[in-house]
């Protein structure tokens, strides 16, 4: 097994809070690895630093044996790490495809064309069409983003994570304010990329999470209070009293 990513003694404090405090985690490439903790755990800033949009105060990121502590956020992406957000960021006004051809321009290593739009670069389109039909929504790629629904916007920007050929896919809250018909297909399609992608996965779904994850960190208190496979975590007295008992 092959560690993707490594963090050690993790530290981020706002004010008098502390958000994280000496955070270790490992993710192994190829895995599903969730994250869990009650509101407030410190899950989202953790989050945040890995992807270089928050700056510890203290501790090591290593990426494939690589110290990004320090990197900016754009550095990262580029060495392979995409974040998925709560609180969508697509452009209503555009369509499916447009909205996914512009994640795909963007890494796709050349300057922008912008007297051609992504859409009528014949790669770019059809990478962004391959998106789209591995999250299911081939069908819609003509549509005004804003016709989807809530959960095929989530869809959505899983197919613009999926543009960017990211290592490492930081997935905040997918499943956030799905019914449950959406939350199972969401459900599925992570699941079909298990052993394609690397995830760190945040979900307060904890049916999602025991369905999905190889591994399970629990988050309390800004401290990672237990790593393990999901049977584990279930079981874990100290998980229930602090976590799951609360379910």
């Amino acid at each position: 097994m092959t560690t993707l990513l490594s963090v050690k003694g993790l530290k981020k404090s706002f004010g008098g809070v502390t958000a994280t405090d000496d955070v270790d985690l490992d993710v192994i490439k190829g895995e599903l690895h969730a994250i869990i903790g009650p509101n407030g755990a410190g899950k989202t800033t953790l989050i945040s630093q890995l992807s270089g949009a928050v700056k510890p105060d203290a501790g090591v990121i290593m990426l494939n044996g690589a110290n990004i502590t320090h990197k900016p956020a754009h550095t990262r992406a580029r060495l392979g790490i995409t974040r998925s957000f709560q609180i969508t960021s697509l452009v209503m006004d555009m369509s499916v495809l447009d909205n996914v051809a512009l994640a795909v321009q963007a890494t796709d290593g050349h300057s922008f064309k912008f007297l051609k739009p992504a859409r009528k670069i014949g790669h770019i389109r059809d990478k962004a069409l391959a998106m789209l039909a591995e999250v299911g929504l081939a069908e819609r790629a003509e549509d005004p983003t804003r016709n989807l629904s809530h959960g095929e916007h989530r869809q959505m920007e899983l197919a613009i994570a999926l543009a960017s050929e990211a290592e490492l896919m930081l997935l905040d809250e997918p499943m956030a304010g799905l019914g449950p018909e959406e939350s199972a297909t969401m459900v599925a399609y992570l699941k079909s990329l298990k052993g394609k992608r690397t995830i760190l996965l945040i979900e307060h779904d904890m049916d999602a999470v025991f369905a999905l994850a190889d591994r399970i960190s629990v988050l309390v208190y800004g401290k990672v209070i237990a790593t393990g496979l999901p049977d584990d975590i279930r079981s874990n007295d100290a998980v229930r009293h602090a976590y799951l008992g609360e379910e």
